[in-house]
């Protein structure tokens, strides 16, 4: 049996919580991997998994197998990512995540000319919404917008990312043009359910105003809200790096010019400086050096 395979496979089904789901993400016959997890439970003399129709749950040896099992896949990468540049050839693969909107407009493009420079790396880039254990989900990198990251991660702040107050004209030409932020609760406004929500916050030198908005649409990702106001939904809040191709060609306006928002930084953030792999630290220099070029405010 090959043992590391069959940890593998066994961590897979445990995320996933279904044999089936863990063979379709393995690539592999759902035989296989109910194979390697008998095999894994002969080898240790114990059950690590109740199984039902309906659920695969763990045992109290298969929790303790799931933790030592991380930490052997979790080696056997850092090995292999550290062997693999003693010929100046960077190897392995790479774990990252972000926001679906983040992914879009910024990281796509610099995944592929990062993997450009080191062909013999593999990058999978989860994006995501979810707020991801890193460590249970075994992710190298988590890219975050935030102005308050996790403090239990190590974060490397990559660039600013200021934000732009938008609408169509199509929606001003029926509703207005707000003057100052107290004009937002005479407005439909589209709000992000995970930032802000029917709260925004503007700043003026000393002067700070709060506005309970009327949230006529939300939702859990920036380019839904960015679509809903390019269709004369209403207004929106949206990151100065999706909003500025639609300001530059007129199809949105920016509005309350004279009104500031929280400022928010683009963070990359990881479990532990402790054996942070090369690969992890070449991709933050590289978005760092990557990022300074780009115009992030609006």
């Amino acid at each position: 049996m090959d043992r590391l395979t069959a940890m593998q496979v066994f961590v897979e089904v445990t995320k996933t919580g279904s044999f089936s789901a863990a063979a379709d993400n393995l690539d592999m016959s759902r035989a296989t991997v109910t194979r390697y997890v008998v095999e894994l439970e002969e080898w240790l003399g114990t059950r690590l998994l109740q199984r039902t129709t309906r659920s695969v749950t763990l045992t109290d040896a298969g929790e303790s197998c799931m933790r030592r099992s991380q930490q052997m896949l979790e080696l056997m990468e850092n090995v292999q990512d550290e062997t693999g540049i003693h010929d100046g050839t960077m190897r392995g693969q790479l774990r990252i995540t972000c926001s679906v909107s983040f992914a879009y407009a910024q990281m796509a493009a610099a995944v592929v000319d990062f993997l450009k420079l080191h062909p013999q790396l593999k990058i999978d880039l989860n994006a995501s919404e979810a707020s991801l254990n890193l460590v249970d989900a075994r992710i190298d990198l988590a890219i975050r917008i935030s102005s308050e990251p996790d403090p239990a991660l190590i974060g490397r702040i990559l660039a600013p990312c200021l934000s732009v107050l938008v609408a169509s004209p199509d929606y001003l030409s029926v509703h207005g043009v707000p003057k100052v932020p107290a004009d937002l609760v005479n407005h439909h406004c589209l709000s992000y359910a995970n930032f802000g929500k029917n709260t925004w916050k503007f700043s003026r030198g000393d002067e700070q105003v709060e506005v309970r908005v009327n949230r006529s649409l939300s939702a859990n990702e920036a380019t839904v809200l960015l679509r809903a106001a390019l269709a004369g939904g209403g207004i929106a809040l949206q990151p100065a790096y999706l909003a500025n191709p639609h300001l530059a060609d007129g199809n949105l306006r920016a509005l309350l010019p004279d009104w500031n928002v929280p400022e928010m930084h683009i963070y990359g953030l990881y479990p532990s400086r402790k054996h942070l792999s090369p690969a992890v630290r070449a991709f933050l220099d590289f978005l760092i050096e990557r990022f300074a070029t780009i115009p992030w405010q609006g």
